[in-house]
Formats: C-alpha cells, structure tokens, sequence
C-alpha cells in the first residue's frame, strides 16, 4: 500500500473564529480536540486535493498511474455533480486504464472505499486501485453557527491497493448503515424540506446541520462495536493491535470509545487538533502522516474504523505489508 495526502495552504484558528462567531479557545478546545483547521480558498476547487493526494499515493507505492484499474473517491462534497471528482482526478493524473466513480458514505467514505476495491482485486477483477478521500466542507458550513463551524476543515488522503503476500493487507472488514437516524445529520442538496429549512435559521440551506448529542451517542457506540465485530471475524484481540486510526470528528468521541475498547491513545495517530474533521479524509489523512513519520512497520497490526452521516460505520482490520 502506498498512501498520500494533501490539505490546503489556509489556515484557519480557533483565534480566527472568535472574530467570526460567538466562541473561543478554551470552549472549542475542550469540547473537540481542534485547535486549527485547513481551508480552501473561495476559487479552489476540492478536487484539485485529491489530485496531489493521488500523486503522492502513486508515488509513494512506485506504481504508475497507467498501472492503476480503479479509482474510487469518497466524498460528501463533490465540485461537481458531473463529472464526478473520480473521473476529473483520473484525467489530471494520467490514469487513462481505470474505471472510475465516486462513493458517499459521508465519514465513512473511506472505509466503503477499501472493502468495494478490495473485493475487485481478490476477485481478480482489477490489480491495482487507488482510494481517495476528498473533502472540500467549508464550502457547505453556515460559519454562523457555532455548533458546526468550528468542527470541519477541507483536506484529501489517499491509498494505493494491490496483491501483497498471504496474511497482509486487509483481513476482514465490517459494514453498518441506519437510515432510520440519517436525518441528525444532513445536508441538503437538490431538495429543501419543512424541516431542512427550520433546522437553518440564518436561511443557508444548503449547508451541515448536525442533532450534536445524537450524533455523539452514536459514534462512540460505533467506533467501539465496529473495531470489535471485525476483530471478532478474525480471531484477534485489542490487545494484539499495534495501532487504530478512527475517523476523527471530536476527541471526546474518540476517548469515550477507547475506554469502551479498554485501550490507551498511545494506539492512535492524531491529526484532528491541527486539521479539524475532514470527513472521509480524515483516516487516510492519519494514515499517511504516520506512514511517512515511519510509525508503521510491516506486520504492524491495525484496524481502520470510520462513523458518519447516512447513518454509516464501519471498519477494516489490516496487517501492514510494506
């Protein structure tokens, strides 16, 4: 696996924001981890991430683009709906052999991404795949509502899969989805209901809105129950993990499903109090900075967990191979 990433050059602080909504440090700090996120500038586009991200992925895996069958891109914030980021990245890298197609499973997205391009190559469909998780949310953020604002930022992570030896790569995963809870997290697009329109007050519909303390129960409870049931599928243990990399949305969700798993954060690779919650970036974001840092060794037992809107969770459990 080869892994890559790009966040923009903008940064925006926790001290910016006190200058833009009713908030401060200490409030967003305690209650998310987030001390700063990246941002997009107005006339760039997100998918123009996910091209450095895949760039780098390629190169890092020594795979060329021509190489590549597959190009899946996880997204909740498309720049266009066509043609989908996956095909403007395919046509920007030069990966003129790949299928290509875009995915949402909201913060999850990466996650779907590696279990559907996974089963592509051990079906011997495809040989090789590239994964992209491409965010551009603050283009979708009401940056006069406190409860969101101060959460996202915009960024791309990416991954490049192959056949490696027996027993590395990924072991096993494990899929959830509830659309009976989808509506405590939307963003509405091409419809605007009743209650689309008076969950936004300041008449920006089109934007994140979040039920925070439904959307927290929840996460915490599937961070934990996903890392179990796919340990569970193959035989192993928290214990024998070397690292987990969540979907990092909030600390404290965060903390309250490590102490529900009875693990330490020695485990985990943080990158949300500089980046904020990149949705589905967030994990192949982590991934690659504790890949280029050389924490990751082959052997190296991990479990990828994602949580997100739709309702929908999930993980993978992997054996480093490089």
């Amino acid at each position: 696996m080869g892994t890559g990433s790009c966040l923009p050059e903008k940064v925006l602080t926790n001290s910016d924001l006190e200058k833009m909504v009713e908030t401060s440090d200490e409030w967003i700090v305690k209650r998310t981890g987030i001390s700063e996120r990246r941002i997009l500038s107005e006339d760039e586009p997100a998918y123009k991430l996910g091209i450095e991200a895949a760039k780098k992925a390629l190169e890092n895996a020594g795979v060329d683009a021509e190489a590549i069958d597959l190009i899946i891109v996880a997204t909740d914030t498309p720049d266009y709906m066509s043609p989908s980021t996956s095909c403007i990245i395919q046509g920007a890298i030069g990966a003129v052999n790949a299928v290509a197609f875009d995915l949402n499973a909201a913060c999850t997205g990466f996650i779907y991404g590696l279990v559907t391009a996974q089963q592509f190559i051990a079906n011997g469909v495809f040989k090789y795949a590239l994964i992209i998780g491409c965010e551009g949310l603050s283009k979708i953020i009401d940056w006069q509502d406190r409860n969101t604002c101060v959460l996202f930022g915009d960024g791309a992570g990416a991954a490049v899969l192959g056949e490696v030896e027996e027993e590395y790569g990924i072991l096993n995963s494990y899929l959830g989805s509830d659309g009976t809870s989808g509506m405590c997290l939307t963003i509405p697009n091409l419809y605007n209901s009743k209650e689309d329109i008076e969950k936004r007050p300041n008449g920006k519909i089109n934007t994140v809105w979040m039920d925070g303390s439904e959307v927290f129960k929840f996460a915490v409870k599937a961070m934990s129950t996903a890392t179990l049931n796919v340990l569970d599928k193959i035989n192993m243990t928290v214990d024998e993990l070397d690292y987990i990399f969540p979907h990092q949305a909030n600390t404290r969700i965060i903390d309250g499903a490590i102490k529900k798993l009875g693990i330490t954060d020695e485990k985990l690779h943080y990158v949300i109090q500089k980046y904020g919650n990149i949705s589905s970036a967030s994990i192949p974001v982590a991934l690659d900075e504790a890949n280029r840092e050389g924490k990751l060794k082959k052997g190296h037992k991990m479990v990828l967990v994602g949580f997100g809107g739709g309702l929908t969770w999930g993980a993978v459990a992997m054996k480093w191979a490089i």
